[in-house]
């Protein structure tokens, strides 16, 4: 499922520039619920972006200093501090590439796209993070797929399609990229996923937009962007 993508290290520190921008243009307080992250403000939101680079860089030992005085840091701080460790984590991305800075990719673009809809931010028409995050996407519905003995499925997004699961494609999905996205990250209800574009009943997959650390929810935590 390769897509073509930009490297992991300049996705990432979009995403950290696109947060940083989002707070500034669109103030929220820090204890702003994110409905897509149960029992996450958004301040827990960027404290987790944070920890995540903290340790990718080994910086393990500072970051639980942080951790220890992180009732007195807001917002602000912690952006300063993920922003301080930026150079750190680019040169971490791009020196082990692979799975690992394309999962870290991915954590930091589905997080941005869950504060935008907690502040009510426009969603980016083009995101640099979107291809590697949405590739990682891929490769686990398509294992959960065949987990489930269910037939394969050609995912369609932006004119091009993707298979997921093994075998001969008995159904397609399709729609706007960021629906596609939302429903194969665990933002999207079982109900929403079948108002999506499908060519035939979409029920019996259901079951693998449940993988890994994904779990849609069981109401909307956020509209569609288009229905069929």
């Amino acid at each position: 499922m390769d897509i073509d993508a930009v490297p992991n290290h300049v996705a990432y520190r979009t995403a950290i520039d696109n947060v940083t921008r989002l707070v500034a243009d669109h103030p929220v307080a820090d204890d702003l619920p994110i409905p897509s992250c149960p029992e996450w403000t958004v301040r827990d939101l960027v404290a987790h972006l944070v920890g995540i680079c903290a340790l990718a860089i080994g910086r393990t030992s500072q970051w639980a200093e942080v951790g220890r005085s992180s009732a007195a840091m807001g917002v602000g701080g912690l952006l300063e501090e993920w922003t301080r460790m930026a150079g750190r984590a680019e040169s971490a991305l791009a020196a082990c590439g692979g799975r690992r800075g394309s999962i870290m990719v991915l954590d930091a673009f589905t997080h941005e796209l869950d504060l935008r809809y907690a502040a009510g931010a426009p969603l980016p028409p083009e995101h640099p993070a979107f291809s590697r995050a949405f590739e990682v996407l891929l490769n686990g519905f398509s294992t959960e797929v065949a987990a489930h003995d269910l037939p394969a499925v050609l995912i369609a997004v932006d004119g091009r399609q993707w298979k997921a699961g093994v075998g001969e494609p008995a159904a397609t999905l399709s729609g706007d990229r960021y629906d596609i996205y939302r429903s194969l990250a665990g933002r999207r209800t079982h109900e929403q996923i079948t108002r999506l574009r499908w060519s035939r009943d979409s029920h019996r997959w259901l079951p693998a937009f449940t993988w890994g650390p994904f779990h849609p929810p069981t109401q909307p935590v956020e509209n569609l962007v288009t229905v069929s």
